[in-house]
């Protein structure tokens, strides 16, 4: 989500007159000013791997909530070695974005999340569609589908949105979305 130029620069000035020595993405987390009168954003996810579930706000207003990140953050695990990585909240939005776009919950089924570069290399060795560089690694790509959602409509839908890669995997049933490019392809 872009944040409008007067949001833009009410953030700039904040963070200057704190002092930030560097640049904060505009899903910086952090406490909202009003959480009263900040618009939440909702996500459910469901790890197909592990069987955790979460049902919660993930962000206020411009804000990505800690609390709701840390959690995340956990379930979006390697699942394979166990290690964590921060998760792109621009990420969430879109999975929050699609869903709207369909007029369906944002309920998703989450097949793969946050991978270790050790998980990227195995994946790698048995198939030819895993990227050398997957943004997998970095927490900016999630394979999903949508409930209730047909995933070549998923797919048409996020590439509507016209907001980073959309990877749809017919013969797996599953949508690659990331924060990367614009772009698209068929796995």
């Amino acid at each position: 989500m872009n944040l409008r130029r007067r949001q833009c620069l009410q953030l700039c000035a904040a963070l200057a007159s704190v002092g930030a020595g560097q640049w904060l993405a505009p899903c910086a987390q952090g406490e909202p000013a009003d959480p009263e009168t900040e618009a939440r954003r909702h996500l459910s996810l469901r790890n197909l791997h592990t069987g955790e579930a979460l049902d919660l706000d993930y962000r206020s207003g411009a804000v990505c909530l800690p609390d709701a990140m840390t959690k995340i953050v956990r379930m979006l695990r390697d699942y394979r070695t166990g290690e964590q990585h921060e998760i792109d909240c621009g990420l969430l939005d879109i999975l929050g974005d699609v869903a709207a776009a369909l007029h369906a919950d944002p309920v998703f089924d989450v097949i793969s999340g946050y991978r270790s570069a050790q998980t990227n290399e195995l994946l790698r060795s048995q198939s030819s569609g895993v990227a050398l560089r997957s943004l997998h690694m970095e927490g900016r790509a999630i394979d999903v589908r949508l409930a209730g959602v047909d995933c070549s409509d998923l797919a048409a839908a996020a590439l509507t949105l016209g907001r980073g890669g959309v990877g749809y995997y017919r013969r797996s049933n599953f949508v690659h979305l990331d924060t990367g490019l614009a772009r698209s392809w068929q796995g």
